[in-house]
C-alpha cells in the first residue's frame, strides 16, 4: 500500500510540475484574474494588453510602477496594490512562459 501511495503522489508532482511552466497554483490563481481582463492565457481579445510573453522584467517594472503610481492606470494601481514583488516576479514569468 505504502507503494502504491508513493507512486501515486510521484505521478501527481510530475503531472504538477509541467503545467504553465511549472508555476505554482498561487501565481496561477492570481494570475487568473489577470486573464479576466487581459484575456485567456493573457492573450487579449480587446484593446487592453496581451500579456502572454511579455517580457519578465518588462512586466514587473511596469507593475512595480503601477503600484508607486509613477505609471499611470484606470485600474491597475488598485490591483498591484495587492502583490508584492516576488508576486510580480512570479507573475512576470509565468506571462513570459505563454504564447
Amino acid at each position: 500500500m505504502k507503494k502504491i501511495t508513493l507512486a501515486v503522489l510521484g505521478v501527481a508532482c510530475l503531472a504538477a510540475g509541467g503545467v504553465a511552466g511549472a508555476a505554482d497554483v498561487h501565481t496561477r490563481t492570481i494570475a487568473a484574474t489577470c486573464m479576466s481582463c487581459h484575456g485567456p492565457n493573457g492573450n487579449s481579445l480587446t484593446d487592453i494588453p496581451s500579456l502572454a510573453g511579455i517580457d519578465k522584467d518588462s512586466f514587473v517594472k511596469k507593475m512595480q510602477g503601477f503600484k508607486s503610481g509613477e505609471r499611470k492606470g484606470t485600474i491597475m494601481k488598485k490591483h498591484a496594490a495587492g502583490y508584492t514583488d516576488a508576486e510580480f516576479a512570479a507573475l512576470g514569468e509565468y506571462f513570459a512562459s505563454l504564447k
